[in-house]
């Protein structure tokens, strides 16, 4: 009885091992945020700030001359960081580019916690499980609106006209463009069929996510992430993509506006 009781314990004693080491194997080393990560934050923290300090003091600042409002200068650039905001102008509505578009951003980073169902990352750093979310994101950042900074920064010269680097920027320079609407660029020269083709453009710039819900619906994640948050996801998904979509319409046939009527410009 007793060797019996002796074989069980050690049998699951076994378990339990190859259980634990299994669960080692599984999960990626791990060390506690107090005081590996704090410390080396805050050292971190410490040397960044003693190098701006030092730099700040020893460097001056690249000021220009004060502002002469008899000589205004041309192009007249906000400052870089919202170069993005001023080089978005060019293709929307300045109540699309200033207002609607930059608050959306701030929205979409608010809800990214209700909408993201993935529970793997937290807590260390990984690639292969957030491919989706990292992907986005460093499309939205570095190539929506760090390359527009950089247009705006070095490729925006007088008249707010686009010179190629190296290009000299020609302050004579006149460029004659003819801007069209989308409708009327497709044939409508009457308001009521204008409206209604940009109504239709505008809805299928904005809403071609969820043409593919048929197609998810039967997908796990889509039954994990539900309907609601899928129409989040993908609304905010598209607003992001009608950035490019617009710029590249602006590019290659002087698309203006796709949806013009009296209340409002897209």
């Amino acid at each position: 009885m007793a060797d019996a009781t002796t074989a069980t314990t050690a049998t699951e004693a076994a378990s339990t091992t190859v259980a634990k080491k299994e669960k080692e194997v599984s999960l990626p080393n791990r060390i506690h945020t107090w005081p590996y990560l704090v410390r080396l934050e805050f050292l971190a923290a410490l040397v960044v700030m003693i190098v701006m300090t030092v730099w700040s003091i020893t460097i001056d600042a690249p000021l220009e001359e004060p502002a002469n409002p008899n000589k205004t200068p041309n192009p007249s650039k906000a400052p870089w960081y919202f170069l993005g905001l001023q080089e978005m102008l060019v293709y929307f509505d300045p109540w699309m580019a200033g207002v609607v578009l930059p608050s959306l951003i701030i929205v979409g980073l608010m809800v990214i916690p209700y909408i993201d169902i993935n529970p793997r990352g937290n807590g260390y750093y990984t690639l292969k499980e957030r491919k989706f979310a990292i992907s986005v994101f460093m499309f939205g950042f570095v190539v929506l609106w760090v390359t527009l900074i950089f247009l705006g920064t070095f490729m925006r010269g007088p008249g707010w006209y686009f010179f190629w680097p190296g290009q000299y920027w020609d302050p004579h320079k006149t460029v004659a463009l003819t801007n069209v609407n989308l409708p009327y660029l497709l044939g409508a020269r009457t308001d009521f069929m204008q409206g209604l083709i940009g109504a239709i453009a505008t809805g299928a710039l904005f809403g071609w996510p969820f043409l593919l819900v048929p197609m998810l619906r039967e997908k796990d994640w889509f039954k994990q992430l539900g309907m609601v948050r899928f129409a989040i996801t993908a609304g905010l998904f598209a607003m992001m993509m009608a950035l490019p979509i617009k710029m590249i319409l602006r590019w290659t046939f002087n698309v203006k506006y796709i949806w013009v009527n009296r209340f409002f410009n897209i």
